[in-house]
């Protein structure tokens, strides 16, 4: 599985960012794709994910609200539209899978994911 992340720029704080992560190769259909983001000296946290059978959605409480998590299964991306950005998103988002079918409760740890996107930087400027 080969994941390629795009989007990420820089932009005031209010403003908004859409992200993309196209995958090819073997996905599964029952495996979520998730977005990540680290910061700089902070750990790889879970940012939001989608389930690409249903659509079913899971976020971090520091996005819910603000960002939202879309799927276009025909070209096999996955969107991350991220509104009312603030200074504390800035960060290197990277888009990932794992290789196994996963529980929601288990979408959040980093380890549970095999294939990971290059990363794409979002900067937020106060």
């Amino acid at each position: 599985v080969q994941l390629q992340a795009s989007g990420g720029g820089l932009v005031q704080a209010g403003g908004s960012l859409r992200l993309s992560c196209a995958a090819s190769g073997r996905t599964r259909s029952n495996n979520p794709m998730s977005w990540f983001r680290q910061a700089p000296g902070k750990e790889r946290e879970f940012v939001a994910g989608i389930q690409w059978t249903d659509g079913t959605t899971e976020y971090d409480d520091s996005v819910q609200g603000r960002f939202t998590i879309s799927r276009d299964n025909a070209k096999n991306t996955v969107h991350l539209q991220m509104n009312s950005l603030k200074p504390e998103d800035t960060a290197v988002y990277f888009c990932a899978v794992p290789s196994n079918r996963l529980i929601r409760s288990n979408w959040y740890p980093r380890h549970m994911y095999t294939y990971w996107g290059q990363g794409t930087l979002v900067t937020v400027s106060s």
